[in-house]
């Protein structure tokens, strides 16, 4: 059972301790789709009250992770195969635009702690076991792509991209098999190297290809089965 909050983390906001320990549990994919969220059960948990559960819930929903669900409580998200591969080429897109600004703007600091953050991920070859090697890539990933973010100076690109991640890493460890990117993490830091390479060259246009080819590349990876409609065919969306 988690430490009551109140106690154990003063000076933060409840709602955004349930908010970061609620969606590392969801990304994770230790809630599965479909699955229901006990409202009470959590609040009981992290000892707070009703409030800074359903503020943590609200975001979680504006992210399209979890749906609140009138005089029921919460569900996970649950998305179809097109749905996700719609997502995919959506993200593609937009990270392409990310690592084209990047290209044009980074600084020799910025070049050097993106070779950094590619040594770390190519660290993970040496690590056995699938589930910790998936778990470490998921953050690991995150911070060169966060570096790549940086080097754009964009701070509409980088609100925008967060959310779109959130949501990349939901789907990937939930819409198809367990720890999906576990045995693929040569190829994915190989494709980070082109991407890397091209921005040090500042190749506009293929890194701005490269990573659209790097994102959209995950549909491959994540084969989502069939998940049920939602409930009296409700849309995805804030009832």
């Amino acid at each position: 059972m988690s430490e009551p909050i109140a106690s154990g983390r003063p000076g933060q906001r409840l709602g955004h301790v349930v908010l970061e320990q609620l969606k590392e549990r969801i990304l994770d994919g230790k809630y599965k789709p479909g699955s229901r969220i006990s409202i009470e059960e959590v609040r009981a948990e992290f000892g707070v009250s009703k409030q800074p559960v359903m503020d943590a819930m609200r975001r979680l929903e504006s992210i399209g992770i979890v749906q609140i669900v009138p005089q029921s409580g919460c569900r996970v998200e649950a998305y179809t195969s097109w749905e996700v591969e719609d997502f995919f080429r959506l993200f593609g897109s937009f990270e392409s635009e990310i690592a084209a600004a990047a290209a044009a703007r980074r600084t020799p600091a910025q070049l050097d702690e993106l070779d950094e953050a590619w040594h770390r991920i190519e660290e993970l070859n040496m690590c056995t076991d699938s589930v910790e090697r998936a778990r470490r890539y998921r953050g690991l990933n995150r911070e060169f792509h966060l570096v790549i973010h940086r080097m754009a100076h964009s701070r509409v690109m980088a609100e925008q991209s967060k959310r779109m991640w959130d949501m990349s890493d939901f789907l990937i460890n939930t819409a198809g098999p367990p720890h999906p990117l576990a045995d693929a993490i040569v190829d994915r830091n190989h494709d980070h190297d082109v991407i890397r390479t091209a921005i040090r060259q500042q190749r506009i246009e293929v890194a701005r290809a490269a990573m659209g080819s790097h994102i959209t590349g995950t549909i491959d990876h994540v084969k989502p089965g069939p998940v049920a409609p939602s409930p009296a065919g409700r849309a995805h969306g804030t009832p």
